[in-house]
């Protein structure tokens, strides 16, 4: 069994003392410290031009990734408190000798919710499709044979959680530990604790996808090692059980994108608003005031309404699942995300089907994904045949002009090729959807 007094800690990469919550401040406690760090963090401003579902939409109505983020934290953060208040009724020593508090619950839960996009690619989650596919049947196959199988998998099924996980933890010249965010955070935003291959070994959730790259792994066991987090002895390779805070984490991600895209596309005309009531009335049957309803005079309000109601709904039967499966949890026998047993889940899987149908697979949504892979694949080429090109010394001038575009951090000289490649990819998953297309731009001529 995971402990929970493990599963808190406050520590953070490089910290050669013990941090003890009951020596903390009371007015800025460290794990909202963690929740400021990702919110001031240059990587998380990016998400304000990064694509949620809808890529370089210029409309007010829709969700980027930055809104995207900062709803799913403030859901987050109610999961978190409500959760974290039966557990410390349930295990009085979490306050009685470790000081933790309810708001402790919240603000871990809030800061890995805030932070659970941050290593997405430009473009949504085509961008990671389109760096995947380079490798894999665009001019990246070149490279296979040089590197291991985990190594090329990394790059051919190139995963923003993973990317995410470097973002925050990864070290450079005055800045140790990376973002310096505690291992309670860490552990509860990797939603798949285990490398990139074998692919999909169970039905278990957390085994969906993978959450660090290879040359991440270390710092990724050493967070999962000083958690207790459970490894998974039937493995090969570097597998754990979820830590709890994590189901918390992927279910208000869950209610967010599943309500918030369906709202979007009411709001865009692309589903007609009666599908609003309609999809949505068995969530918010309990709640709904219907003279309140009634006097609402814009579709915006009426939609923002219902949407309000049902995300409520959510939070509030989400945590029932969870406290009903807390000491599965804490085994490493549960496997499923929390809205699969939840009482709404048929609703949510209707909502999805539609927005599917209407927004994620719509003609403006296509069209603009295919710019994205374009635009992704043409920088992949042009900075992976430079970088590598002056690294053996076989550059020529347009190499060198290419280089020149790369911010010095990026620069390295290693004599790995899959550092130098994940270099590459790294660097162009941090670029917005606008920086990106204006270096393709750039690359390709079209501003003249």
């Amino acid at each position: 069994m995971m402990k929970w007094e493990k599963l808190l800690s406050l520590k953070k990469h490089g910290d050669t003392f013990v941090r003890n919550r009951l020596d903390e401040s009371q007015t800025r406690i460290g794990f909202e410290v963690d929740y400021d760090r990702i919110i001031f963090s240059p990587p998380f401003r990016s998400l304000q031009d990064k694509t949620q579902v809808i890529p370089l939409s210029k409309t007010n109505f829709v969700h980027t990734r930055l809104t995207h983020s900062l709803e799913v934290s403030v859901v987050g953060r109610s999961l978190g408190r409500i959760v974290g208040a039966s557990l410390l009724n349930k295990y009085h020593y979490l306050a009685e000798e470790y000081g933790y508090t309810v708001n402790d619950f919240g603000a871990i839960v809030a800061a890995a919710s805030l932070a659970h996009d941050i290593g997405n690619p430009p473009f949504g989650h085509s961008g990671e499709r389109a760096i995947g596919d380079f490798f894999k049947r665009g001019k990246g196959a070149v490279y296979k044979d040089q590197l291991s199988d985990k190594e090329w998998s990394d790059l051919t099924d190139f995963e923003g959680n993973a990317n995410g996980f470097a973002v925050l933890t990864k070290s450079r010249p005055g800045m140790p530990g990376g973002q310096r965010i505690s291992y309670a955070t860490l552990g509860a935003f990797m939603k798949y604790p285990k490398e990139s291959l074998p692919k999909k070994p169970t039905r278990d959730i957390s085994d969906k996808k993978y959450g660090f790259f290879q040359g991440d792994k270390d710092a990724f066991i050493d967070v999962a090692s000083e958690l207790g987090l459970i490894m998974k002895t039937d493995r090969v390779e570097a597998a754990f059980y979820r830590h709890p805070l994590t189901f918390l984490v992927e279910a208000a991600d869950d209610i967010c994108y599943t309500i918030t895209d369906f709202e979007d596309g009411i709001n865009l005309g692309w589903i007609p608003e009666e599908h609003a009531l309609e999809f949505l009335i068995k969530i918010v049957q309990k709640s709904i005031n219907p003279q309140t309803y009634a006097q609402l005079t814009s579709k915006e309000d009426r939609v923002s309404y219902l949407r309000a109601l049902a995300i409520g709904s959510l939070i509030q039967d989400v945590s029932r699942v969870f406290l009903e499966n807390e000491e599965k949890i804490l085994a490493g026998e549960f496997a499923f995300a929390l809205t699969e047993k939840c009482s709404y889940v048929a609703q949510m899987k209707d909502i999805l089907a539609v927005s599917i149908n209407k927004v994620y697979q719509g003609r403006e949504v296509i069209e603009k994904e295919i710019v994205g892979y374009r635009v992704i694949n043409s920088l992949l080429e042009a900075f992976a045949t430079a970088v590598n090109n002056v690294y053996n010394g076989e550059e020529n001038q347009y190499d060198l002009l290419i280089m020149s575009l790369l911010p010095d951090k990026y620069l390295t000289e290693s004599d790995s090729l899959y550092v130098r490649l994940m270099t590459v990819c790294h660097f162009i998953s941090m670029l917005t959807d606008g920086k990106a297309l204006e270096l393709y731009n750039m690359i390709k001529g079209n501003n003249k």
